[in-house]
């Protein structure tokens, strides 16, 4: 895996992946308030949510669940002194399906907190992290 970071001036950055797309990325720290685009932060805990969410919808997939929707809401805290690292990360989803049963749903959850989701468990070092969850049924 590559990545390429590039100042584009002030608190702008563009981040470049190594398959070829890019982002914005902004940083208040460098003195330019209008901030333009996500931090690194924020793009690291949007990270956790976006891989635990498709964990989620692969595991009730592979196991046919009817799953429609899946969204995930994170909220986190992090430490007041330098290195500001993330103590504490919340996920609440809410799974959308047909005939979802809830204990089906956790599971995926368990299993993508334990095992499958690299973020989330890569920032569990230094972050407790928690999940819940609530279960739609499809109109």
């Amino acid at each position: 895996m590559k990545a390429k970071i590039t100042w584009v001036g002030g608190g702008n950055f563009l981040a470049e992946s190594g398959t070829g797309h890019a982002l914005p990325m902004h940083a208040r720290i460098l003195g330019d308030e209008a901030s333009i685009a996500p931090s690194p932060m924020e793009y690291m805990l949007m990270g956790v949510g976006g891989c635990t969410s498709i964990d989620v919808i692969h595991i009730l997939r592979k196991g046919r669940h009817d799953v429609r929707d899946c969204v995930a809401t994170l909220e986190a805290e992090r430490a007041p002194e330098d290195p500001k690292v993330f103590t504490r990360i919340h996920v609440h989803f809410v799974v959308t399906g047909r005939n979802l049963k809830p204990e089906v749903v956790g599971r995926a959850i368990e299993l993508s907190a334990e095992k499958y989701c690299s973020a989330s468990i890569m920032l569990a070092k230094t972050a407790a992290i928690t999940h819940d969850f609530e279960v739609k049924e499809a109109e």
